[in-house]
């Protein structure tokens, strides 16, 4: 059997260093959390309570723990103490000796504590220097500041020193343009302590070397620890009849041994949308004179993924897509930031409901941001379960960073750690260095980029530049290489090319290779039909502020402070100019709103049509264009933000859009004057018979105009099919609507309804709409044209469909759920007992 025995910690007690009181603490938790379970700090999330709990990162904070300790366990060789995750500047004691200083919130910690233990009661005692004091001379050591635009060093007092670069701790931490400034320590992870002998299997890694339907050629990469010289059997097993073994002489300490076995006919993992997300459960054993010393299991998927990056045919571009399983896959999804500033709230549910969300909505990939966290091991357990391949950033974000030994020491057993945790999960599907530097610094062209290059002297630019260099183009890829080489590095999102000239850099002026984030709709204040006319070949990262609904707004303000300028409003608003670029926008396509509440909910709608006009533009330019991802999934605190689903896992209108315009068959409808282009864009990997109907209704059903196409839809492509031209009836625009549907095999795979001016000069009706109560749906109809109709009931739950447009004679039915959670298509159905239609004609 094997001798591995993990012993808990239990019963923390926590203190400010200063004073002689312990009280009662939490972990895996952190200092603001265990204050506000004590109430010692009023709710950081209320009003403008973050300003008033900033005094907590400049104390240094200390947590004890004991543990017992019997004499088997002492009979043992190794007692290892494992720290998963510790953040961040932290000296350990055990029994009042001094073990170990950590420096790194992203490490794991471990040492053998053996010579330090005893037989019985045993004490742990981590005390935990206060980041900001830790870092507050950083900058004069270096004699400048280094850019860090997203660090709200005023509102955390230290003035203008950008600290959040130094620490090897979440970006986020620091303030962001959607988050608050809570720098945390604390216990963020799982602790305890191992006891074992002779072996134990510390690492294993499925290498995956060549995976087609025919065979999987695969190398179980077996990392061992002994304490002595052993003849051993490995061996991998699976409750399907998999069976490899081999016998070896290991040696005393550290080694690796190769296992390679295959696997005839494999079951494939396939992303959300294509296919079953299939997984091995594979059991690694070490063995000696038919005793199991040491035990490993490791899930994945198998699945051949490449990143393509290939020259056009014509010279002129280069492709950015990603192939599973020899399928050319069009990325739709979104940027992932941590689910709260407080990392330790987040619970499997959380992270489930985020998933399921993202699988409910047709999409297949999220971009773990750089700026956060490398999620626990259950957020990629989900991405495996659900299908959602992860683009994932090393953690690095808008600022740029030391380059002195240590620091990049320090960085390179980070990605070392991450990397070989996360590399057997089947969703990794690229790893990248860091979040918009190379485009923000620029370095080879000397007009372009943020304006950073320009701070500094010549001396002080090559310095930076070099410490750039070496992390993101050597050290980084290096790691990859050596610990997972069949995924891909990217060095730096958004850019062209590893050039090391001006063609290196993504520009807005080049849109034909690399990654694209598009930002001219939003923060340049350009019309969203911009976003029409700016495709790249694969755009990662672009996005569209709302307010979180009316509910989440009352969480942290009062009526009073229900005005776009209050103080409250502002706080909860980190982009500077925000709440101005909404109400700006707003003016732009919307009427005035009513009232403050309705207010915030058309910044919904705006948000919505804004990101929808992007998403259908992106996919109509498929294959040219193969991913899309906008920014942002979710919120770490109750904030007007770029979220499509809010703090409390809310959907907003724009997730119920996505839901829509993610769907595997699309139509997609493009006004260019009096003309309307009609396209489909399929995912669908086989060619569709199709028929679309396309109707030009007045707002009191009447049908002005009626053409039918039938097609065959070409798989895995976006295909023009039909050019409607609606010159003789330019007078029907500001009170007609076009209804296009697609049908598919009898069934109608998707429907629009298409405003042909912009919202504010419709000429709306009073709308009376109706909803029947059926067995498990809601049956809803309307006498006039209902634009925006929004459904809200309240308990909390999802609906199949929110935020649609209704014409007189058409019908809608509408599910509801309480959980997506393993519900990603309403299976589990209910009514909800209460419910509010509105549409736009309430709002304004």
């Amino acid at each position: 059997m094997s001798t591995l025995r993990q012993i808990t910690l239990d019963h923390w007690e926590f203190k400010e260093a200063t004073v002689k009181t312990w009280k009662k603490a939490t972990v895996p938790g952190c200092v603001h959390t265990d204050l506000l379970a004590h109430n010692l700090i009023p709710d950081p999330f209320v009003g403008k309570n973050e300003l008033d709990v900033q005094w907590i990162d400049k104390k240094d904070w200390e947590y004890i723990s004991s543990f017992t300790l019997t004499d088997v366990d002492m009979q043992e060789e190794k007692l290892e103490l494992v720290f998963e995750g510790l953040d961040t500047y932290a000296d350990i004691y055990v029994n009042n000796e001094k073990v170990l200083s950590t420096n790194n919130m992203f490490r794991i910690w471990k040492l053998d504590i053996k010579r330090y233990a005893k037989v019985g009661q045993n004490s742990l005692h981590v005390y935990f220097h206060s980041p900001i004091a830790h870092d507050l001379d950083k900058p004069d050591e270096l004699g400048y500041n280094l850019p860090a635009d997203n660090d709200h060093s005023l509102d955390g007092g230290v003035g203008e020193k950008k600290l959040s670069v130094f620490a090897r701790k979440a970006p986020y931490h620091y303030g962001w343009d959607w988050g608050p400034r809570f720098v945390t320590s604390g216990i963020w992870r799982d602790v305890y302590i191992q006891a074992w002998s002779q072996v134990q299997i510390k690492d294993v890694h499925i290498e995956q070397s060549n995976v087609t339907q025919e065979q999987a050629d695969l190398t179980a990469i077996v990392e061992v620890e002994a304490t002595e010289p052993l003849e051993v059997t490995i061996s991998i097993s699976d409750a399907n009849g998999v069976y490899h073994e081999k016998k070896i002489q290991i040696d005393e300490g550290n080694q690796s041994i190769a296992l390679p076995f295959s696997i005839s006919q494999p079951k494939l993992w396939w992303s959300n949308g294509l296919g079953e997300s299939y997984r091995y459960h594979f059991s690694i054993d070490v063995l000696h004179n038919g005793d199991v010393l040491s035990n490993h299991k490791v899930k994945t998927g198998l699945r051949s993924l490449r990143f393509v990056r290939e020259e056009d045919e014509n010279g002129e571009g280069e492709s950015f897509y990603f192939e599973l399983n020899g399928v050319p896959v069009f990325m739709k999804g979104a940027n992932h930031i941590p689910n709260d500033s407080f990392l330790t709230r987040i619970t499997i549910e959380d992270y489930e409901h985020e998933i399921a969300t993202a699988a409910a909505s047709h999409m297949n990939m999220l971009r773990v941001w750089g700026g956060g966290i490398y999620e626990p091991n259950v957020f990629y357990e989900l991405c495996d379960e659900y299908g959602i391949l992860v683009w994932q950033d090393f953690m690095f974000a808008c600022s740029m960073y030391p380059g002195d030994e240590a620091f990049l020491d320090n960085v390179k057993q980070e990605a070392i750690d991450n990397v070989k945790r996360l590399r057997n999960y089947a969703c990794i599907a690229l790893w990248c260095g860091n979040n918009e530097m190379d485009a923000a610094w620029a370095e080879y062209i000397e007009d372009a980029g943020w304006g950073w290059k320009q701070r500094y002297t010549k001396e002080q630019r090559k310095d930076i530049w070099q410490a750039y260099d070496q992390l993101f183009h050597h050290i980084l890829p290096d790691v990859i290489r050596e610990y997972d080489p069949q995924t891909a590095y990217w060095p730096s999102s958004p850019m062209q090319a590893v050039t090391s000239d001006k063609n290196q850099h993504a520009t807005f002026d080049t849109l034909t290779k690399g990654d694209i984030h598009y930002w001219d709709v939003w923060h340049g204040q350009k019309p969203l039909d911009a976003y029409k006319e700016n495709v790249g070949r694969f755009m990662s990262e672009y996005g569209f502020q709302s307010f979180p609904e009316e509910k989440t707004v009352r969480a942290y303000a009062e009526e009073e402070d229900f005005q776009l300028e209050s103080d409250v409003m502002l706080h909860h608003q980190k982009n500077g100019s925000g709440n101005r670029l909404i109400k700006t926008y707003m003016d732009m396509y919307y009427k005035e709103p009513k009232d403050f509440s309705a207010f915030l909910h058309i910044s919904h709608i705006l948000q919505a049509a804004a990101i929808r006009s992007a998403v259908e533009a992106h996919r109509k330019h498929m294959p040219y264009c193969m991913g899309t991802l906008y920014w942002q999934m979710n919120d770490c605190w109750p904030v007007a933000s770029w979220s499509s689903m809010d703090y409390y896992g809310r959907w907003k209108a724009l997730q119920y859009e996505m839901k829509d315009r993610f769907k595997p068959t699309v139509l997609l409808l493009d006004q260019q004057k009096d003309k309307v282009g009609c396209a489909v864009a399929s995912d669908v990997q086989h060619d569709q018979l199709a028929t679309m109907t396309i109707q030009l209704r007045a707002f009191d059903g009447e049908i002005v105009l009626d053409e039918r196409v039938m097609t065959t839809i070409p798989k895995n492509t976006t295909t023009t099919i039909h050019e409607l031209d609606l010159e003789s009836k330019r007078d029907l625009f500001f009170n007609h609507v076009l209804v296009a549907k697609l049908e598919i095999d009898g069934v109608i795979a998707d429907e629009v309804v298409y405003l042909l001016v912009e919202p504010k000069q419709l000429q709306l009706p009073k709308p009376t709409i109706t909803i029947d109560r059926k067995e498990d749906y809601l049956e809803i109809s309307a006498d006039q044209f209902a634009m925006n109709v929004w459904l809200e009931t309240d308990q909390e739950g999802y609906f199949s469909a929110n935020n649609f447009h209704l014409v007189p004679g058409e019908k809608k039915h509408i599910y509801f759920t309480d959980s997506l959670i393993q519900n990603v298509n309403y299976e589990r159905r209910q009514l909800p007992t209460q419910l509010k239609i509105q549409s736009m004609y309430n709002f304004i």
